[in-house]
Protein backbone atom coordinates (compact mmCIF):
# COMPACT_ATOMS: atom_id res chain seq x y z
CA UNK A 1 0.00 0.00 0.00
CA UNK A 2 1.31 3.36 -1.33
CA UNK A 3 0.26 6.57 1.79
CA UNK A 4 -1.31 9.59 -0.26
CA UNK A 5 -1.71 11.37 2.92
CA UNK A 6 0.35 12.36 5.75
CA UNK A 7 -1.46 12.04 9.01
CA UNK A 8 -1.16 14.84 11.54
CA UNK A 9 -0.30 13.80 15.19
CA UNK A 10 1.35 14.55 18.79
CA UNK A 11 3.34 11.75 20.97
CA UNK A 12 3.51 11.99 24.26
CA UNK A 13 5.82 9.91 26.57
CA UNK A 14 7.51 6.54 26.71
CA UNK A 15 6.92 2.55 26.24
CA UNK A 16 4.33 0.69 25.02
CA UNK A 17 2.39 2.13 22.41
CA UNK A 18 -1.14 3.86 22.68
CA UNK A 19 -2.88 4.60 19.44
CA UNK A 20 -6.09 7.52 20.40
CA UNK A 21 -8.62 7.77 17.37
CA UNK A 22 -11.59 10.01 17.50
CA UNK A 23 -14.45 10.42 16.35
CA UNK A 24 -16.60 11.75 13.07
CA UNK A 25 -16.04 15.27 12.17
CA UNK A 26 -14.16 15.62 15.33
CA UNK A 27 -9.75 15.82 15.66
CA UNK A 28 -7.22 14.40 18.45
CA UNK A 29 -8.29 17.36 20.66
CA UNK A 30 -10.87 15.16 21.99
CA UNK A 31 -8.47 13.44 23.68
CA UNK A 32 -7.58 16.52 26.02
CA UNK A 33 -8.22 14.70 29.44
CA UNK A 34 -6.26 11.69 28.06
CA UNK A 35 -3.03 12.40 26.63
CA UNK A 36 -1.30 13.76 29.51
CA UNK A 37 -2.72 11.03 32.13
CA UNK A 38 -1.87 8.01 29.67
CA UNK A 39 1.37 9.14 28.81
CA UNK A 40 2.79 8.78 32.40
CA UNK A 41 2.55 4.65 31.40
CA UNK A 42 2.63 4.98 27.46
CA UNK A 43 4.02 6.53 24.42
CA UNK A 44 0.67 7.86 23.32
CA UNK A 45 -0.14 8.80 19.63
CA UNK A 46 -3.28 11.07 19.45
CA UNK A 47 -4.29 11.03 15.62
CA UNK A 48 -6.19 13.31 13.15
CA UNK A 49 -7.78 10.54 10.53
CA UNK A 50 -8.04 11.38 6.91
CA UNK A 51 -10.04 14.29 6.23
CA UNK A 52 -10.44 15.17 9.72
CA UNK A 53 -8.23 17.98 11.98
CA UNK A 54 -5.16 18.93 10.07
CA UNK A 55 -5.05 15.43 8.25
CA UNK A 56 -5.25 16.13 4.27
CA UNK A 57 -8.15 14.34 2.58
CA UNK A 58 -6.20 12.32 0.01
CA UNK A 59 -7.77 10.80 -3.39
CA UNK A 60 -8.44 7.11 -1.44
CA UNK A 61 -12.08 6.57 -0.38
CA UNK A 62 -13.47 8.24 2.65
CA UNK A 63 -14.34 4.63 4.63
CA UNK A 64 -13.66 3.23 7.65
CA UNK A 65 -11.94 0.34 5.90
CA UNK A 66 -9.33 3.06 4.17
CA UNK A 67 -8.95 4.55 7.39
CA UNK A 68 -7.91 1.03 8.96
CA UNK A 69 -5.48 0.91 6.43
CA UNK A 70 -3.79 4.77 7.03
CA UNK A 71 -3.37 3.45 10.49
CA UNK A 72 -1.43 0.50 9.28
CA UNK A 73 0.24 2.19 7.65
CA UNK A 74 0.78 4.85 10.37
CA UNK A 75 1.91 2.31 12.60
CA UNK A 76 4.80 1.08 9.71
CA UNK A 77 6.12 4.97 8.99
CA UNK A 78 6.64 5.01 12.58
CA UNK A 79 8.01 1.78 13.45
CA UNK A 80 5.00 0.75 15.88
CA UNK A 81 4.56 -2.94 15.49
CA UNK A 82 2.07 -3.37 17.92
CA UNK A 83 -0.17 -1.25 19.71
CA UNK A 84 -2.74 -0.51 22.27
CA UNK A 85 -5.49 0.80 20.04
CA UNK A 86 -8.40 3.36 21.82
CA UNK A 87 -11.04 4.81 19.32
CA UNK A 88 -14.50 6.77 20.22
CA UNK A 89 -17.65 6.08 18.15
CA UNK A 90 -16.22 6.15 14.45
CA UNK A 91 -12.83 5.49 16.22
CA UNK A 92 -14.18 2.74 17.61
CA UNK A 93 -15.12 1.63 14.25
CA UNK A 94 -11.95 1.81 12.78
CA UNK A 95 -10.10 0.29 15.55
CA UNK A 96 -13.00 -2.38 15.32
CA UNK A 97 -11.79 -3.00 11.90
CA UNK A 98 -8.05 -2.79 12.26
CA UNK A 99 -8.46 -5.52 14.73
CA UNK A 100 -10.54 -7.95 12.43
CA UNK A 101 -7.79 -6.97 9.12
CA UNK A 102 -4.54 -6.61 11.02
CA UNK A 103 -5.00 -8.97 14.43
CA UNK A 104 -0.97 -9.40 15.28
CA UNK A 105 -1.00 -5.40 15.14
CA UNK A 106 -3.59 -5.15 18.06
CA UNK A 107 -2.19 -5.92 22.06
CA UNK A 108 -5.10 -4.79 24.29
CA UNK A 109 -8.28 -3.37 22.23
CA UNK A 110 -10.42 -0.68 23.86
CA UNK A 111 -14.00 0.42 22.01
CA UNK A 112 -15.87 3.60 23.08
CA UNK A 113 -19.01 3.89 21.57
CA UNK A 114 -18.72 2.03 18.19
CA UNK A 115 -21.39 0.56 16.78
CA UNK A 116 -21.34 -2.18 14.31
CA UNK A 117 -23.70 -0.93 11.65
CA UNK A 118 -26.42 2.03 11.65
CA UNK A 119 -28.96 0.41 13.52
CA UNK A 120 -26.79 0.28 16.63
CA UNK A 121 -27.88 3.85 16.72
CA UNK A 122 -30.63 5.20 18.81
CA UNK A 123 -33.36 6.04 15.93
CA UNK A 124 -33.69 9.79 17.45
CA UNK A 125 -29.94 10.62 16.76
CA UNK A 126 -29.60 8.40 13.19
CA UNK A 127 -32.84 10.09 11.46
CA UNK A 128 -31.39 13.58 11.35
CA UNK A 129 -27.71 12.07 9.98
CA UNK A 130 -29.72 10.47 7.28
CA UNK A 131 -31.83 13.76 6.77
CA UNK A 132 -28.50 15.60 6.73
CA UNK A 133 -27.11 13.35 4.62
CA UNK A 134 -29.91 12.97 1.77
CA UNK A 135 -29.59 16.79 1.63
CA UNK A 136 -25.80 17.39 1.46
CA UNK A 137 -25.80 14.50 -1.44
CA UNK A 138 -27.79 16.42 -3.51
CA UNK A 139 -25.73 19.65 -3.48
CA UNK A 140 -22.16 18.00 -3.01
CA UNK A 141 -21.44 18.92 -6.89
CA UNK A 142 -22.69 22.35 -6.50
CA UNK A 143 -20.23 22.93 -2.96
CA UNK A 144 -17.12 21.49 -1.74
CA UNK A 145 -18.71 22.29 1.84
CA UNK A 146 -21.82 20.14 0.83
CA UNK A 147 -19.31 17.63 -0.34
CA UNK A 148 -17.32 16.98 2.48
CA UNK A 149 -20.62 17.02 4.65
CA UNK A 150 -21.38 14.25 2.56
CA UNK A 151 -18.80 12.22 2.87
CA UNK A 152 -18.62 13.19 6.96
CA UNK A 153 -22.50 11.81 7.23
CA UNK A 154 -22.14 8.70 4.90
CA UNK A 155 -19.70 7.31 7.27
CA UNK A 156 -22.67 7.19 9.61
CA UNK A 157 -25.18 6.13 6.99
CA UNK A 158 -23.53 3.36 5.29
CA UNK A 159 -20.06 2.15 7.44
CA UNK A 160 -19.22 0.04 9.10
CA UNK A 161 -21.18 -2.96 8.53
CA UNK A 162 -19.53 -5.62 10.33
CA UNK A 163 -21.52 -8.87 11.44
CA UNK A 164 -21.64 -9.49 15.06
CA UNK A 165 -19.89 -13.12 14.09
CA UNK A 166 -17.01 -11.58 12.86
CA UNK A 167 -16.27 -10.61 15.84
CA UNK A 168 -15.82 -13.97 17.26
CA UNK A 169 -12.01 -13.81 15.54
CA UNK A 170 -11.05 -11.16 18.10
CA UNK A 171 -8.26 -12.89 20.43
CA UNK A 172 -6.53 -9.90 21.92
CA UNK A 173 -8.28 -8.20 25.65
CA UNK A 174 -10.99 -6.32 24.68
CA UNK A 175 -12.85 -3.55 26.94
CA UNK A 176 -15.95 -2.66 25.54
CA UNK A 177 -17.14 0.84 26.95
CA UNK A 178 -20.36 3.25 26.95
CA UNK A 179 -22.18 5.91 28.15
CA UNK A 180 -25.19 4.81 30.36
CA UNK A 181 -27.45 7.84 28.38
CA UNK A 182 -25.18 6.72 25.23
CA UNK A 183 -26.47 7.45 21.63
CA UNK A 184 -25.34 3.69 20.88
CA UNK A 185 -28.43 1.72 22.11
CA UNK A 186 -27.22 -0.17 25.34
CA UNK A 187 -28.31 -3.19 23.87
CA UNK A 188 -26.45 -3.09 20.61
CA UNK A 189 -22.93 -2.21 22.54
CA UNK A 190 -23.61 -5.40 24.97
CA UNK A 191 -23.97 -7.39 21.34
CA UNK A 192 -20.54 -5.93 20.79
CA UNK A 193 -19.09 -7.15 24.12
CA UNK A 194 -20.90 -10.61 24.06
CA UNK A 195 -19.73 -11.65 20.30
CA UNK A 196 -15.69 -10.80 21.34
CA UNK A 197 -14.11 -13.31 23.23
CA UNK A 198 -14.36 -12.74 27.20
CA UNK A 199 -14.56 -8.83 26.20
CA UNK A 200 -15.14 -6.93 29.24
CA UNK A 201 -18.04 -4.37 29.43
CA UNK A 202 -17.96 -1.01 31.36
CA UNK A 203 -20.97 1.36 31.37
CA UNK A 204 -20.26 4.91 33.18
CA UNK A 205 -22.66 7.45 33.99
CA UNK A 206 -22.99 10.26 31.01
CA UNK A 207 -23.45 10.26 27.26
CA UNK A 208 -22.18 9.43 24.53
CA UNK A 209 -18.67 11.93 25.17
CA UNK A 210 -17.76 10.26 28.75
CA UNK A 211 -14.06 10.65 27.89
CA UNK A 212 -14.20 14.24 27.60
CA UNK A 213 -17.21 14.93 30.29
CA UNK A 214 -16.39 11.92 33.00
CA UNK A 215 -12.73 11.37 31.97
CA UNK A 216 -12.07 10.70 35.83
CA UNK A 217 -13.83 7.52 35.29
CA UNK A 218 -13.29 7.09 32.20
CA UNK A 219 -9.53 6.88 32.59
CA UNK A 220 -9.63 4.79 35.46
CA UNK A 221 -11.36 2.14 33.69
CA UNK A 222 -9.18 2.53 30.74
CA UNK A 223 -6.15 2.50 32.79
CA UNK A 224 -7.08 -0.73 34.98
CA UNK A 225 -8.32 -2.47 31.98
CA UNK A 226 -4.24 -2.14 30.98
CA UNK A 227 -2.87 -3.03 33.86
CA UNK A 228 -1.86 0.34 35.15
Amino acid sequence: MVNDIENHYIDKGAGDALILLHGNGEDLSYFEHQIEEFSRDFHVYAIDTRGHGKTSRGEKPFTIRQFADDLLLFMDEHGISRAHILGFSDGGNIALIFALKYPERVDHLILNGANLDPSGVKRSTQLPIEIGYKIASKFKDKSEQAKRNAEMLCLMVNDPNIDPDELKSIKCPTLVIAGTSDMIREDHTRLIADNIPDAQLVLIKGDHFIANKNHKEFNGAVLKFLGR
